[in-house]
């Protein structure tokens, strides 16, 4: 990807002694929707000095990278979502019901058990570290899920490349990319063999970012050609 060219600042956007630019942060404004999601991402590109980039999600993110690259899909050149949710279908119920006692009253143990109950889905099991930091990560004091109403993925102009956990508790991997294919206009779908929704990316991670790669590489390689 090529840096643009100089532009003038940006609304929101601070300049620093070298030259450089950074994104603007308001004191004590806590996000409350999608539209401040957006609004920041906006200013992040503007201060990172990024015209247009490629956008890669996982679960919510995968959300939000698409509610983004609707919003301001001129600045998105390529879309990657690793098992999105919210996306192409619904969650199944009974990873809801498994999911309530972590957010109605989260707890490290609640948080544990939920992440080993989605992941033994395979037989899969994520190293100690980053069970630590879910769990940590589900207990936040004040946190917010910031999220909405399914976003409407056929109008994504750009390339975009889902992939699924073979064996998701989140959802049906099957029903996904069958409506994910007959959604996306310009879209590759395929499934990540052994892994569930939780355990990506820490199962089978070459082929992972073997597929990552060759996707987000191809613009770069069809503008040098």
């Amino acid at each position: 990807m090529s840096p643009p060219g100089p532009r003038p600042s940006a609304p929101g956007v601070r300049g620093r002694p070298d030259g450089r630019r950074r994104p603007h942060r308001t004191p004590g404004h806590a996000f409350q929707d999608a539209g401040d999601l957006t609004t920041w991402l906006d200013s992040l590109l503007d201060g990172l000095g990024l015209a247009r980039t490629d956008l890669c999600g996982h679960s919510h993110g995968a959300w939000i990278a698409v509610t983004y690259a609707l919003h301001a899909p001129q600045r998105v050149g390529r879309l990657a979502l690793v098992d999105p949710t919210q996306v192409f279908a619904g969650f199944r119920t009974s990873y809801l019901l498994r999911a309530l006692p972590t957010l109605l009253r989260p707890t490290e143990a609640r948080a544990r058990a939920f992440l080993a109950w989605e992941t033994e889905a395979a037989g899969t099991r994520p190293d100690e570290a980053w069970q630590r930091l879910y769990a940590l990560a589900s207990t936040v004091p004040g946190r917010k899920f910031i999220t909405g109403g399914r976003p409407r993925a056929a109008g994504l102009p750009m390339p975009v490349l889902v992939l699924l956990a073979e064996h998701s508790r989140a959802h049906h991997a099957a029903k996904v990319a069958g409506k994910a294919r007959r959604t996306l206009r310009h879209g590759e779908v395929a499934l990540l063999p052994g892994a569930t929704h939780h355990s990506l990316p820490l199962t089978a991670p070459d082929e992972l970012n073997d597929r990552l790669l060759d996707f987000l590489g191809r613009r770069e390689r069809t503008s040098r050609s």
